[in-house]
């Protein structure tokens, strides 16, 4: 028996033969050419069907794992047209003289250098998606074929790391599971994993042995263990744990249709956050009550120009319609920070996550604002809308977007346009200002969702994109509870509902503290929902409110 360590970023428990992926190899030659027109002709030519190609994955992704993963190749989309990638490439082959394969090669290598040398990590990321992009050109100049998994069986797929591409290119009917040697929990392929659903471990380092292939190897993506060949006694106690995630996941399917309520009769809502029109139908098969944050930027993102009101109004309408009659709160634009849009064209910042993002993006350029909500009022004619305002610090911001709201309400009744009455206003709780100042807000809104990645990151001032930080970066920690409840209590005491669309929802750990502290609503991924609501109908609130808030308000220290 071989047992290897590594870290576990999806969870589940797979047994099966280990296959090394076989990676198309595509060597790189280094050749002087006179045609230099016909060399940017085989360029242009390969660029193109490397773009069909991402389009094609693109879509694949979009069915096997919502927009976020669709996302990611959308990007390499546009970051295989890049002009200085492209200008790059076209000066090496037309003044330098060198053949398309190299010319991409050098380019590949050094932009992935400069993305890898910035100190933001999210552009650090971008250096193996530029590598991935230029893979994907050079194989197509080379002529080689995409790589993959060939196996009559279904395996525990082995390899040094895997590229976006590869992974969903992947046959799904073929992968139990996945074993890399490098990669991070942050990586795309392990956002990928826990979407579609694959165990996974990764930072294996060089423990895999070209030898172990074809062996039986049992992996468990929640403790990161990789056994081969396991002893009986071990083989029996994994696989006893696979048998019961199984049944776990057949009994989380009788909930459906089941009320989100305490043993001792406390409701709480279960709501989905999406990021697209396609992940309508997750929310409906979780049987989730609603949505409770609608992450409209997608909409902008992708696009190459600002999204017209027709374009918002279509999809927000696609929304409410499909939700049937089910609240969809739509948060309003928040990009900047580590989501940056080039035809917006906002200044460089040195502390992007605290700077010109979200709400105040909108209340400085009021034009791009004003249609965004000309097209939610319209759409709201096709169901139970809510608005929600993110990153908010001040009364002032609420009540001036407020105006802009009762603004377009008069143009449209003035148009003729049909929309509703009935239309919630909520703001995002995400910064400290707001919590502590959330006794005046809730004076001026419907309804609170907290956003507690953001709360966390700027009540501990620790960077929550950093993953040097580790531990510091603590969604437990007690000054952010205890600003939860601050928010609560504040909002009860003005009669308005309080939920939670940050990640910390789904974390089973804090249901009780939730439920203590009086959390009404909880708004997390599709897939999360059965097993929250399984959580919260095991709970006795008014067993363990008592303690909670005791040891919540305790002044010993941690």
């Amino acid at each position: 028996m071989i047992s290897i360590q590594g870290k576990g970023v999806s969870n589940g428990v797979a047994l099966g033969p280990l296959y090394f992926y076989q990676r198309a190899k595509s060597t790189v030659t280094r050749t002087t050419i006179t045609d230099t027109e016909g060399e940017w002709a085989r360029f242009k030519a390969a660029q193109t069907k490397a773009m069909d190609q991402l389009g094609e994955l693109a879509e694949k992704a979009r069915k096997e794992a919502g927009d976020e993963a669709a996302l990611l190749f959308e990007t390499h989309q546009m970051m295989a047209e890049d002009l200085d990638y492209e200008e790059s490439i076209q000066s090496a082959i037309c003044d330098g003289h060198l053949n398309a394969e190299a010319a991409v090669s050098d380019t590949a290598d050094q932009f992935a250098e400069m993305f890898a040398s910035m100190d933001d990590p999210y552009m650090q990321a971008r250096s193996a998606d530029v590598r991935d992009v230029s893979s994907r050109i050079i194989s197509i100049l080379c002529g080689a074929a995409q790589g993959g998994i060939d196996s009559p069986v279904p395996v525990i797929l082995a390899a040094d790391d895997l590229a976006p591409s590869e992974t969903v290119q992947l046959d799904k009917s073929k992968i139990l599971g996945f074993i890399t040697e490098g990669g991070s929990g942050s990586s795309h392929t392990a956002i990928l994993a826990r979407t579609m659903g694959i165990p996974a471990i990764i930072g294996v380092g060089n423990q895999m042995k070209a030898e172990y292939a074809g062996r039986e190897v049992i992996i468990d993506g929640s403790n990161g263990n990789v056994i081969i060949d396991a002893e009986d006694d071990v083989r029996k106690v994994l696989l006893n744990k696979m048998e019961d995630q199984r049944k776990a996941r057949e009994l989380l399917e009788r909930l459906k249709g089941l009320p989100n309520e305490t043993r001792d009769g406390v409701s709480m809502r279960v709501f989905c956050n999406i990021g697209s029109p396609d992940d309508v139908h997750a929310v409906l098969s979780n049987d989730a009550g609603g949505i409770g944050l609608f992450r409209s930027e997608f909409l902008y993102l992708n696009c190459d120009d600002y999204p017209t009101e027709d374009q918002q109004f279509e999809a927000y309408k696609r929304v409410l319609s499909d939700m049937e009659g089910r609240e969809v709160v739509i948060r309003t634009l928040d990009i900047g920070a580590d989501k940056q849009i080039g035809y917006f064209n906002l200044p460089v910042e040195e502390n992007p996550a605290m700077g010109n993002r979200a709400l105040r993006i909108c209340l400085n350029r009021p034009e791009i604002f004003l249609t965004q909500l000309r097209a939610l009022y319209r759409a709201s004619a096709f169901g139970k809308l809510s608005i929600m305002f993110p990153m908010v610090t001040s009364v002032w911001e609420v009540r001036e977007a407020k105006k802009m709201c009762e603004r377009v309400k008069k143009e449209l009744r003035e148009e003729g346009q049909s929309f509703s009455d009935d239309v919630s206003i909520g703001i995002m709780i995400e910064t400290p200002a707001a919590a502590v100042i959330s006794d005046r807000l809730a004076k001026e809104v419907d309804f609170f969702s907290c956003g507690t990645n953001d709360l966390t990151q700027y009540t501990l001032a620790c960077d929550r994109q950093n993953a040097d930080l580790g531990r510091f970066f603590n969604p437990h920690h007690t000054a952010v509870l205890r600003l939860l409840k601050t928010v609560c209590d504040n909002a009860h005491k003005n009669g308005i509902w309080v939920g939670i669309c940050g990640e910390l929802g789904a974390d089973l750990t804090l249901t009780e503290t939730f439920l203590s502290i009086g959390i009404d609503e909880l708004s997390v991924s599709p897939r999360a929902v059965l097993p929250l609501r399984q959580k919260i109908r095991d709970i006795n609130v008014a067993k363990v409110r008592d303690k909670i808030l005791k040891t919540l308000m305790s002044d010993e220290q941690e």
